[in-house]
């Protein structure tokens, strides 16, 4: 939902009778506009007939990492020891943050759960989740501490040359603030979660809401270690190669591995996986079949944010009752939207630029 839905909504709430025109003057807008807002809430399925009776909330709840992204890209060859020219830019970032933003911009109404300092950065990064539609009401905040960031240096040709992190303030979200929040973790339709989630957060979220759908990114083939003693509790995986490979414990050496490693995951208690294979395709497997699906032709100008589209595009699937096939084709079209912008999170994404690049089967 937009920002001036959930205040319509909030507004509903408190008087689900109040005329249209008092809302308009509550939100500072014409009557037109709020008529319009409330045509999309119907159209959503938050409003159900007259007298603006709401619906009960749906909602997908992301949990994991947000950090701001600080790139920094020399004009000419870099030197080492010197300062070098260029240019730098900042945006917020972080993979569970990433998911819920595209998952919003597709549509889906995401409860965002991360760890933020109470800084310019924490600020920026909330600002950011609101303005793409994502509550982030109930973040954890850390007093004097510093938000989450990840900073790379690049060469002329765009080629990570250096990278820091400092992502050790996610280790604040652990079980008894998880805890704390049981209750809108509860509610939500499906749980999707990144492997940045330190083994105590995991161990609490598999344990207390395992009955429910769990979505996850392994992030990295270490991280993705973290995930071994809960994969009976995971409704849907989307590892790379090398995720799939530790998870499983087999190397796909070749086409004809796939298979096999889905079975093995399966077996593990994976309901859906999608083996994202880069360059090459994905792998998609669902009560026992399984489909090789290789990868469009497109002009590729940022890869950093297609594995979050990608996740966005199977979560916002799932909480839309779509088919396993139909949810697949779909968050590879989030995934090649995402690769043709020039910046992490593609600004056009929408659940309807999605589709329509999938029905014309645009050659990017």
């Amino acid at each position: 939902m937009t920002e001036k839905e959930q205040q319509i909504l909030a507004l509903l709430r408190q008087d689900p009778m109040i005329p249209q025109q008092n809302l308009a003057d509550k939100m500072g807008c014409s009557r037109s506009a709020v008529a319009g807002h409330i045509m999309n809430l119907t159209r959503k399925g938050v409003i159900q007939g007259k007298g603006y009776i709401i619906a009960p909330d749906q909602y997908a709840m992301v949990i994991g990492g947000a950090n701001m992204d600080l790139c920094g890209r020399a004009e000419s060859s870099l030197v080492a020891g010197d300062s070098n020219p260029g240019k730098l830019t900042s945006s917020a970032g972080g993979v569970g943050r990433n998911i819920a933003e595209n998952l919003s911009r597709l549509g889906s109404t995401v409860h965002f759960v991360g760890a933020m300092g109470d800084d310019l950065w924490g600020d920026q990064l909330k600002k950011a989740c609101r303005e793409a539609g994502v509550n982030v009401d109930h973040c954890l905040t850390v007093t004097g501490a510093t938000s989450s960031s990840y900073l790379s240096i690049h060469g002329p040709d765009g080629e990570m040359q250096l990278a820091l992190n400092d992502m050790a303030l996610i280790d604040s979200l652990n079980a008894a603030q998880l805890a704390q929040r049981d209750g809108v973790i509860s509610r939500s339709t499906a749980i999707v979660l990144d492997a940045n989630l330190n083994i105590n957060a995991l161990e609490y979220l598999f344990h207390v809401h395992g009955d429910k759908p769990i979505l996850v990114d392994p992030v990295s083939s270490v991280k993705a270690s973290k995930l071994l003693p809960f994969l009976n509790k995971i409704h849907t995986l989307k590892p790379n190669k090398l995720e799939a490979e530790l998870l499983a414990g087999k190397e796909i050496k070749q086409k004809s591995d796939l298979p096999e490693v889905a079975e093995i995951l399966h077996n593990k208690g994976i309901t859906q996986l999608l083996i994202s294979l880069g360059s090459e395709g994905a792998y998609s497997s669902h009560n026992n079949e399984g489909r090789f699906i290789p990868a469009s032709a497109v002009q590729v100008n940022n890869v950093t944010g297609a594995g979050d589209a990608l996740m966005a595009g199977l979560a916002h699937g799932y909480v839309s009752h779509w088919s396993w096939d139909h949810t697949v084709d779909f968050a590879l079209g989030a995934a090649r939207l995402a690769l043709i912008a020039d910046n992490t999170i593609n600004s056009t994404m929408s659940e309807q630029a999605v589709l329509r690049l999938l029905e014309e089967n645009i050659p990017c």
